[in-house]
């Protein structure tokens, strides 16, 4: 399908507008005349008019229609917005200054209109709760089932989870490359920009002075994220800051790691107050194998939360995450059956899983 019309008999206007398209992945058509234009007026999801043909395109006087873009060259001053009114376009982009708001455009009209992921949260109700674990965990393993994965640091001061996965030395934007972020992201920039391992995208932290993060970053991050990965996980602070905040009110669904200790279960319901404040749902992870004997199920009555499963010690874990081994240690074990069991209740699970589906309902 046709991502964008353009509309022009300037070689020069067409040119431009076909290289932008290619760096933004998005089917183009070129028309010169009238009659073509109005053919097509309706198919293409965005169409660029240049100014050149703008008074001729007006006299035929095409229907109005949203996603119309008047291309012009500088000089032309006042004329753009007459010309733009005349065929009904709702934003003027000057060549060569609006290239990268363009390639925007053109890469969000090639994106399938009704294509929403998933977005879910993790966070703990203590430090070492194995909030992180699991976040890295679960994007992993969607990734490993062939789902577009992306996985979000929200935890400035975590330390970084591309460590957990050893991929910090990868080529790829950080945080800081994003912090100021206005206005659309592409999809296809995204994937291309972030750090990758197969199919899961990671976006951490660099090695420098954490920044200030501006919530329109986050926000207009996470729109991206949805319309072009199947599931974004996100790893959140306890203080949950602005990417937490923002995270919070995008997601699906939160969940939030406790540990059967009598400690870390007066922190949740401290933690569980703000976190149904900023998010519809909710759901415990309670870790398994309690060290003074509280039940999980004591954990989840008091909270008050409905519980999706436990997160067992495993002894694999420690030394695995001091060498980035975390891949090798989600492929097998109840850490894979319980993100299995996770992505089953996302609705994300491949269609035939039945011996990871029944591990999974034993771990939870």
């Amino acid at each position: 399908m046709t991502a964008a019309l353009i509309v022009t008999e300037d070689p020069s206007t067409a040119d431009d507008l076909l290289r932008l398209a290619a760096a933004a992945d998005a089917p183009a058509e070129v028309v010169g005349s009238v009659g073509d234009a109005r053919a097509g007026w309706y198919q293409a999801p965005l169409v660029l008019v240049g100014a050149d043909v703008a008074d001729g395109l007006a006299a035929a006087g095409p229907h109005r229609r949203s996603g119309v873009v008047l291309v012009a060259r500088p000089g032309e001053g006042a004329d753009m917005y007459r010309l733009a009114l005349g065929v009904g376009a709702g934003d003027v982009a000057v060549l060569p200054d609006d290239e990268p708001w363009l390639t925007d455009a053109m890469a969000a009209a090639a994106e399938p209109a009704d294509a929403r992921g998933v977005v879910v949260c993790v966070t703990g109700s203590r430090g070492g709760a194995g909030a992180s674990v699991l976040a890295a965990s679960l994007a992993y393993r969607s990734a490993r089932d062939g789902l577009r994965t992306l996985l979000v640091d929200g935890d400035p001061l975590g330390g970084g989870v591309d460590l957990l996965l050893g991929i910090e030395g990868h080529e790829g934007a950080r945080w800081p490359d994003l912090a100021q972020r206005q206005g659309r992201i592409s999809v296809a920039t995204l994937r291309e920009s972030l750090p990758s391992l197969g199919e899961l995208s990671v976006l951490s932290w660099g090695k420098s002075e954490p920044i200030a993060v501006a919530p329109e970053a986050v926000r207009s991050l996470l729109d991206s994220a949805a319309r072009g990965f199947d599931l974004t996980v996100v790893d959140v602070p306890r203080y949950l800051g602005d990417i937490g905040r923002v995270a919070l009110h995008a997601a699906h669904t939160c969940y939030l790691v406790v540990p059967s200790e009598v400690r870390a279960t007066v922190a949740a319901d401290v933690l569980a107050s703000f976190l149904r404040r900023e998010t519809a749902d909710v759901r415990l992870i309670i870790g398994g194998q309690p060290p003074g004997g509280l039940r999980p199920d004591a954990v989840a009555r008091h909270l008050g939360l409905p519980s999706i499963g436990t997160l067992d010690r495993d002894r694999r874990v420690p030394p695995a995450l001091e060498q980035g081994g975390l891949p090798r240690v989600a492929r097998r074990g109840p850490l894979r059956d319980l993100c299995d069991h996770l992505l089953d209740a996302q609705s994300l699970a491949p269609a035939a899983k039945p011996a990871s589906a029944a591990s999974a309902s034993k771990a939870a």
